[in-house]
């Protein structure tokens, strides 16, 4: 069982950073794929960002490539988003998700978090 909390998430401005992070509970962390969806109001939730077990891996939505990175620690059993550049139609509820291999769809999930609002200005 793996239980995820996200943090960081909040109000900024189109332009700025924001780094979210999410939490795992568990001594399996490093054995699954950890994946960033988001979903916005009256929208299907969609594939973010994925990054690999051990990190070697990262696969991005285009909408988000060049301006958004992945990363994980293992030893703090913790999966990042760096959010670059934002933009206001990146606000959403951003969720993570752990699966046993990169997954960019839903269904391969096997746990997820509760999510974090992240909310963009203009």
């Amino acid at each position: 069982q793996v239980q995820l909390l996200e943090s960081g998430g909040g109000l900024v401005q189109a332009g700025d950073s924001l780094r979210l992070s999410c939490a795992a509970s568990g001594r399996t962390f490093s054995n699954y794929a950890m994946t960033w969806f988001r979903q916005a109001p009256g929208k299907e939730r969609q594939f973010v960002a994925a990054v690999s077990w051990s990190g070697g891996i990262t696969h991005y939505a285009a909408s988000v490539q060049g301006r958004f990175a992945i990363s994980r620690d293992n030893a703090k059993n913790t999966v990042y988003l760096q959010m670059n550049s934002p933009k206001p139609e990146d606000t959403a509820v951003y969720y993570c998700a752990a699966s046993p291999g990169v997954t960019t769809q839903s269904m391969g999930v096997k746990f997820w978090g509760q999510g974090t609002q992240v909310t963009v200005s203009s």
